[in-house]
């Protein structure tokens, strides 16, 4: 849906230190607005990334990885289903959130 309006996106502290990023990084999705698209666009502007989200040969998330658009948990979510107007609007960031497992 969008051509010029940055996507915002919140990577945890470990990925956003990797990809020498400050803040939320930004990037341009050319076409309808996905988690796929977005973390195509993500891993094309910052390829030391590729691989830390999504698994190499299948490109499912990867565990301990959770998505969060609007509030909501879209990790169980197609990756094709288009995200809200307001990540598309980068009035909200796509969130990429580190889980915690342990006890």
């Amino acid at each position: 849906m969008t051509d010029t309006i940055p996507i915002v996106v919140q990577l945890p502290y470990h990925l956003r230190n990797l990809a020498g990023v400050k803040g939320d990084a930004q990037v341009v999705v050319a076409g309808p607005v996905t988690i796929r698209s977005v973390l195509d666009a993500v891993e094309a502007n910052y390829p030391m990334l590729r691989g830390t989200i999504r698994d190499y040969e299948t490109g499912n998330r990867r565990p301990f990885l959770r998505f969060f658009a609007c509030g909501e948990d879209w990790s169980l979510e197609s990756v094709d289903r288009e995200l809200p107007a307001a990540i598309a609007k980068g009035e909200e960031p796509l969130i990429v959130l580190g889980s915690i497992a342990g006890g």
